[in-house]
């Protein structure tokens, strides 16, 4: 009697111990599927991608053409878009990871500087990374996922291509954009002015680049092709062709210099020139080039008369550091002067895409040979179309040389945020009387300077360029100055 009652409170015991053990489980089960709904992706608000300042003063720029599309997937870095300043052309890149959402402008519109450029919805990049609950199967990616920068062109192309039928679609597409990208603004503006495409049209620059002469042949042959149906069509009849004005906008180059212009002809300015000899500094440059050609320089090959003259103006500026200053005039009624230490010269350069004033920075801290390899530098950028951002902004003195084009005078209009200007004329040797009245040649240069007359007064200036030309005339003095 008393085993049975063991058996059973064994029993009872051993079922109630299961019957906790299942309510435990249950627990413990239901826990886990309510965590699993807040493991889902946290949703955060669509990201506005703001177009930041790209240059000194820029306000806004041209986007010339998208890398992305709505619904495609960037990372941090990767190129958004290309836009066109007044001076250079740059590619954006993106600082979030994530999706793009919306884009605000279509290509060939002004884009504000400030202003959002597209949307980006941040959520999306955490797609691969968010935990899946087990009534959240895992979906395949469709092909527009896959594939968000792909027109439906291209997307029936490549399936075409796999299933054998047609080989060539994705080879012009590819084509297509790679003439798309080597053609600068005023070509493209051209292109879309006269309603063509530009991937009919062959270029015949570096890698291809479409020129403006290629737009003008290739519209004069399609003219030349209509004229001569016209004239089978209409028998020996003579056609009489009457020339008609066309307007033509500006580009975003000449946009911007007329902006900028118009500003600056408000400062007050006053013009001082005058002539240097500089015999002296065509000897010594003589020989540092024969240096050169002997010890095979990689950095500089040959150094022309700019590096002198530059440095002549950084040298000047440390006995004249009013000449280097810009006028602040945050508050109007109480005008200031900004002194500034670093010697950034600008040096106006005649690009593909127009006048462009990239600077050499830092000039008190660099010798002859440092400016002449970084002129080089900013000049074969310049010639390519990648001058950057950084090598535009931050001048606080320009040195314009016309001489290279043949002009003897100039009166340079000054920069907003500068106080003078340099123009330097042709080299040319003339004849001049010596200390005993004889007949030499002579080598001069012209120097013409503008200044703001608001802050700067004339003998400042006369002074400033005395002290120029006599560093050009004595290159010793010029190099006693060097650090």
């Amino acid at each position: 009697m008393w085993r049975r009652s063991l058996i059973n409170r064994v029993r009872s015991s051993s079922s109630s111990s299961q019957a906790g053990y299942r309510s435990a489980w249950r627990l413990q089960l239901r826990a886990q599927q309510q965590l699993q709904l807040h493991t889902s992706r946290p949703v955060f608000e669509v990201k506005p991608f703001l177009l930041a300042d790209i240059g000194e003063g820029i306000r806004e720029c041209e986007i010339i053409q998208w890398f992305v599309q709505p619904g495609a997937k960037v990372q941090q870095f990767d190129n958004i878009c290309e836009v066109q300043s007044d001076k250079a052309s740059v590619e954006i890149s993106s600082r979030y990871d994530g999706v793009i959402k919306k884009l605000y402008y279509e290509a060939g519109d002004m884009a504000t500087v400030g202003k959002p450029l597209v949307d980006i919805d941040m959520s999306e990049s955490l797609d691969d990374d968010a935990p899946r609950t087990a009534d959240a199967p895992v979906q395949p990616a469709s092909d527009s996922a896959r594939a968000p920068l792909e027109s439906p062109a291209v997307v029936h192309t490549s399936t075409a291509t796999q299933t054998g039928v047609g080989a060539g679609g994705e080879e012009d597409g590819s084509r297509s954009e790679r003439h798309r990208s080597l053609a600068t603004p005023a070509v493209r503006r051209l292109v879309k002015e006269q309603g063509l495409d530009i991937t009919a049209i062959t270029g015949t620059g570096k890698d291809g680049r479409v020129l403006k002469e290629d737009v003008v042949r290739y519209v004069e042959t399609g003219a030349s092709s209509a004229a001569s149906g016209s004239a089978t069509y209409a028998g020996s009849a003579p056609v009489m062709a009457s020339a008609q004005e066309s307007v033509v906008p500006l580009t975003p180059v000449q946009s911007q210099m007329f902006k900028m212009m118009t500003k600056s002809l408000t400062i007050p300015h006053f013009l001082y020139a005058d002539e240097a000899t500089i015999d002296r500094l065509v000897a010594l440059r003589a020989s540092i080039n024969r240096s050169l050609a002997l010890t095979g320089n990689d950095r500089v090959k040959k150094i022309s008369y700019m590096p002198f003259f530059i440095k002549a103006v950084s040298a000047a500026l440390l006995d004249f550091p009013v000449i280097n200053s810009r006028v602040d005039l945050s508050d109007e009624a109480k005008p200031k002067l900004v002194m500034r230490p670093q010697h950034n010269v600008g040096v106006a350069m005649d690009t593909p895409t127009g006048l462009l004033v990239p600077n050499i920075k830092n000039v008190q801290d660099l010798s002859i040979l440092d400016i002449a390899a970084e002129l080089g530098r900013l000049q074969a950028a310049g010639s390519a179309g990648k001058l950057g951002a950084a090598d535009l902004k931050g001048g606080t003195i320009t040195v314009s040389n016309i001489g290279n084009v043949g002009g003897t005078y100039v009166a340079p209009v000054i920069v907003t945020s500068e106080v003078a200007i340099m123009g330097v004329g042709r080299t040319k040797v003339v004849p001049a009387f010596d200390e005993d009245g004889a007949v030499v040649p002579k080598t001069v240069v012209n120097f013409s300077w503008s200044a703001d007359h608001r802050v700067v007064d004339g003998s400042t200036m006369a002074r400033m360029a005395s002290l120029v030309k006599r560093y050009c005339e004595e290159p010793e003095l010029l190099i006693s100055r060097l650090r």
